[in-house]
């Protein structure tokens, strides 16, 4: 069958992804009608799992009633906090079981979750909370450690929740037990439902901020709603049925519940949008762990007979290359997906061959709340250079750099996107949102081309943007730290290739007359002021200014080159 064939089979009226269209801010757009209209309908509805697993983490098992539990207390916690429709209630952890609790409960009251970035700096950290204007901030042990001494800079914060300390609070902080017990005892809590103010949800009402960096430098919130965050489960459900019907094969009634290892932090919407979402709704499990460690995966998915994981590219590659992956029985294994760094065909086809398991990739970004192109299966392995066509609900078009025009398919231009995923915009950003999104299209700054059957193909990135590892690197954050160092004049981050991250940063930097750096002192410098991933595994030093084009823009092209090898 054709993509057109199928799609018209699967979205025809009565159907499960039938489609219809509706108005989101003035904007006529296509919605899966079927779609929850809330995340408080989702989370309730997830009850009648029961007590099937839903959290896996180390010692702790979750089953689906203790964790509605969990959400139904905390939310009425936070209602008798204060916390009410459009408050906004931060939190920065591991992926734990407390992190979904948190989410759904904050969900379920109509308020803004706001999940920070772990890996952040105490800087990057006390810029998201008080951009975001939290009232309430939730940290585990770790964050609460790395933190605390930015606690006077907050403002607007009234509560600050530790869960799982790793010794004394600061005086300001208070357990999250008092608020929640252990996952271990949330089968145990009373029975109760959810507030009331869960009935009074709007498909488009305030869900969530994301924060995803800026070519500026600063981070941007993006503020994605219910109907953004609920989409996603039928894009995937959508494309995993697709895929069947593609290769002649009759999708099931309803999707069978899977035990995913989920290996990429939550605080992505990968993971918060892709991957939760559908868990949620078929009742699946999620297996979690501390810290991604390949080995202990490996281990992970012969234990709790693992069907999905991936991420991002480097996660399947160490799977494929670790010493011990013949010791250990992955038979279990029946799909590999990840998306947000390119990947390189022979990895698709080492998926297939060597673990007897889908390849599957494709592509979203923070503004979309994830999904809007997947590419699966036999599709997948026969255009290993695509991302993919893009789900019924969304809509693609090639337009030049100006904006002014839209291309034929096959030309190569910027990729704009349209659909109920699209995110209201930027938390307090008007003239970014003015910028990017345009009369319900998001302007990706990705440089792509569609062919005549709709498979996208990403060509290239924003200019500025590196991405190690499925985490987004800015060279202009990068390159102000650096330009702070007193010895240095001049400065600019690329990227440079990576056979299992996609790429690396590396700076080239220029030196004062009379200065000195060393390349250790460099990295050491850029270390205390942001997260780990961003500091430069490679420092270059050249005696002139960076070379740079009649406009004054850097030629960073030229600059590759002296990391070639």
């Amino acid at each position: 069958m054709t993509l057109a064939q199928i799609e018209a089979a699967l979205t025809a009226p009565g159907q499960r992804f039938e489609i219809e269209t509706v108005d989101i801010r003035g904007v006529p757009t296509r919605i899966w009608k079927n779609a929850p209209p809330n995340l408080a309908l989702l989370v309730a509805f997830s009850r009648s799992h029961g007590a099937r697993e839903f959290i896996v983490h180390e010692g702790e098992r979750v089953t689906y009633d203790a964790h509605f539990r969990a959400v139904a207390h905390l939310a009425h916690k936070l209602v008798e906090l204060g916390v009410g429709k459009g408050d906004r209630v931060a939190f920065a952890m591991r992926n734990l079981p407390e992190w979904p609790a948190i989410f759904f409960a904050v969900a379920s009251i109509g308020a803004i979750a706001v999940p920070l970035n772990a890996w952040w700096s105490a800087a990057e950290l006390t810029y998201g909370v008080n951009d975001s204007g939290a009232k309430l901030l939730i940290l585990d042990g770790e964050r609460h450690d790395r933190f605390r001494a930015s606690f006077d800079e907050l403002r607007g914060v009234e509560h600050i929740f530790v869960t799982r300390p790793r010794g004394p609070l600061d005086e300001r902080a208070v357990p999250f037990d008092s608020l929640l017990p252990g996952p271990n005892e949330w089968a145990g809590l009373p029975e109760i439902g959810l507030p009331a103010a869960a009935a009074q949800i709007a498909p488009d009402d305030d869900l969530v901020i994301f924060y995803t960096s800026g070519t500026t430098g600063a981070p941007k919130g993006a503020l994605g709603t219910h109907r953004n965050m609920a989409t996603n489960i039928f894009s995937s459900a959508y494309t995993a049925a697709r895929a069947m019907l593609r290769r002649g094969e009759v999708p099931p009634a309803t999707p069978e519940p899977k035990v995913g290892l989920l290996v990429i932090p939550l605080f992505h919407v990968t993971a918060c949008s892709a991957s939760l979402m559908g868990t949620v709704a078929t009742g699946g499990t999620m297996v979690l762990m501390r810290k991604w460690d390949a080995g202990e995966a490996l281990r992970l998915i012969e234990r709790e007979r693992v069907q999905l994981t991936g991420g991002v590219p480097t996660i399947a590659w160490q799977l494929l290359e670790h010493p011990d992956r013949d010791r250990h029985d992955l038979s279990s294994l029946e799909a590999v997906q990840y998306g947000g760094a390119p990947a390189a065909p022979e990895l698709v086809r080492r998926i297939e061959a060597e673990f007897g398991a889908a390849p599957g990739s494709g592509w979203g970004m923070t503004e979309t709340m994830a999904t809007v192109t997947q590419h699966s299966g036999e599709d997948y392995l026969a255009r290993p250079d695509s991302c993919g066509p893009a789900v019924a609900v969304a809509e693609l078009k090639i337009m030049s750099l100006d904006g002014a025009t839209e291309l034929p398919l096959g030309e190569v231009g910027e990729l704009w996107a349209r659909g109920p995923m699209i995110v209201k915009g930027y938390w307090n950003k008007p003239e970014a949102t003015a910028a990017t999104f345009v009369d319900g299209w998001v302007r990706t700054g990705d440089l792509s081309r569609l062919d005549e059957e709709g498979f996208c193909y990403i060509v290239d990135r924003a200019k500025d943007i590196i991405i190690r590892g499925g985490e987004n690197i800015y060279s202009t954050e990068v390159e102000n730290i650096l330009y702070a160092h007193p010895a240095v004049t001049d400065a600019a981050l690329v990227g440079v290739p990576h056979r299992t991250l996609g790429e690396e940063p590396a700076a080239v930097v220029h030196l004062c007359p009379g200065c000195s750096a060393s390349e250790q002192e460099l990295k050491d410098w850029v270390a205390q002021h942001l997260a780990p991933f961003k500091v430069p595994v490679a420092i270059r030093f050249i005696d002139t200014v960076l070379p740079r084009n009649a406009n004054g823009k850097i030629l960073k092209g030229e600059l590759r080159a002296m990391f070639a090898g």
